[in-house]
């Protein structure tokens, strides 16, 4: 039950900061905002990580080099994000982006990329992900 509490809360802040990083862009600049965003994610997770005091950085030799890109994933997610709100709206860029990432997390389970567990997709799924399809293909006409 905790862990989707906190899909929904992740989903909701999701939504809520492509809607601010487009009015910030919209001031400043796309790159500007990814930026304003990635600097006050890193103020405020230093902070909570000072009060909470969990892990240890030198376990930070142990973290493959692929995973620490995961800052550089987060400038492109932002940009992205944004530049779709501003051409086809927040409604289609969250359907499309949730699309996406199901679909990128299908072949990373059916073919176990980065250490996952192969896992075999269900046929109710697919169907799943094929209507969450049909249902971005309504909303665009």
């Amino acid at each position: 039950m905790k862990g989707i509490l906190f899909a929904i809360l992740g989903g909701a802040c999701i939504t809520l900061q492509g809607i601010a990083n487009t009015s910030i862009s919209e001031d400043m600049g796309t790159w500007q905002a990814a930026a304003i965003t990635q600097i006050t994610g890193f103020v405020i997770a230093l902070i909570i990580l000072l009060l909470v005091r969990d892990g240890s950085f030198g376990e930070l030799r142990k973290v493959k080099p692929l995973y620490i890109t995961g800052g550089l994933m987060g400038a492109i997610i932002i940009f992205s994000e944004v530049t779709a709100i501003q051409h086809i709206g927040v409604t289609l860029t969250i359907s499309a982006l949730l699309i996406a990432q199901l679909s990128l997390t299908y072949l990373i389970d059916i073919n176990g990329w980065f250490g996952v567990i192969r896992r075999r997709i269900t046929i109710p799924q697919l169907v799943g992900i094929g209507m969450m399809i049909a249902g971005v293909v309504i909303l665009k006409l």
